[in-house]
């Protein structure tokens, strides 16, 4: 999945009030989900979550505890590799969750059914994560490690979070039953899914790459059409070693199906690539205007 960037503004001081009332707003949907849906039938998150869940459940003491005790190695290094902003962010979402578990223990559980536990669980979780990544927080320590250990192996951040997850839940089987075990792993990857969603948004974008040799026709029927600005990027072909113009549009899901009859009409030899594109700043998107 391909994503697109402007370079970052500088934030003012309403900015930084406004990510932080974010990461708020995460971290109580977070902790609703996982004490009213997944922790009273016995499924656990990942990451520090589900080690501290683990740990609370065999000592006796308080989840909120362990939760910030775990944590507090990994903030420390993630200070060291990531920077101030992040690591103050984070600290300040698992604090949240800290306090709102207290008070999330005296709500009564929406469903004894573990399988809609772990269904809606695993949404509402996702969606909190969700909230506090894109205001610049984690609630993950794990993910730090991630980072260290993609730097001195093959594999990259995901699959290392992915391995160390799936070890962690794959523990809840020895502390609470193989059942719990299993019912973790389908809020994990449900969580994981919605986690996706609430980043990247339902509207996905398309980025739309044409190789076409009517490149003036189709890039002014696309702009009055579509109302979508065209970029003309200069080619040569492979083969032919003749100078080609490639043209490069971001459009709308739903807009992807007119764009190739309006390409087709046009040059029925056109060659068309169309990639994922997430996070579209700047420029005429979303600004469209149909003639």
């Amino acid at each position: 999945m391909a994503a697109t960037y402007k370079r970052s503004k500088n934030l003012t001081w309403k900015d930084y009030v406004l990510r932080y009332i974010m990461i708020i707003i995460g971290a109580a949907v977070y902790t609703f989900g996982l004490d009213v849906f997944l922790v009273p039938n016995h499924i656990i998150d990942g990451g520090v979550v589900g080690i501290s869940l683990m740990a609370a459940t065999l000592s006796g003491y308080s989840f909120s505890f362990f939760v910030v005790l775990i944590n507090i190695p990994f903030l420390y290094i993630g200070y060291k590799l990531i920077g101030k902003r992040f690591t103050i962010a984070t600290l300040f979402g698992i604090l949240c969750i800290s306090l709102f578990s207290l008070l999330m223990h005296q709500v009564n559980p929406v469903t004894i059914d573990p399988f809609l536990g772990s269904i809606f669980g695993g949404i509402i979780l996702g969606i909190g994560v969700g909230l506090i990544i894109r205001n610049g927080g984690s609630l993950d320590g794990t993910e730090v490690v991630a980072i260290i250990l993609d730097k001195k192996s093959t594999f990259s951040v995901g699959e290392i979070v992915m391995a160390f997850n799936l070890f962690i839940l794959g523990a809840a089987g020895f502390v609470y039953s193989w059942n719990s075990a299993m019912y973790s792993l389908i809020a994990y990857f449900i969580a994981y899914k919605m986690i996706d969603i609430t980043i990247t948004g339902l509207e996905e974008s398309k980025g739309v790459m044409i190789i076409t040799d009517e490149p003036e026709a189709i890039g002014k029927v696309l702009m009055h059409r579509l109302g979508r600005g065209v970029t003309v990027l200069y080619g040569e072909g492979g083969y032919s070693k003749q100078p080609k113009k490639v043209l490069y549009s971001v459009v709308t899901r739903l807009e992807i199906t007119k764009l190739k009859d309006i390409v087709y009409e046009k040059d029925e030899n056109a060659f068309i690539t169309i990639t994922d594109v997430h996070d579209v700043f700047g420029g005429q998107f979303g600004k469209k205007t149909i003639h």
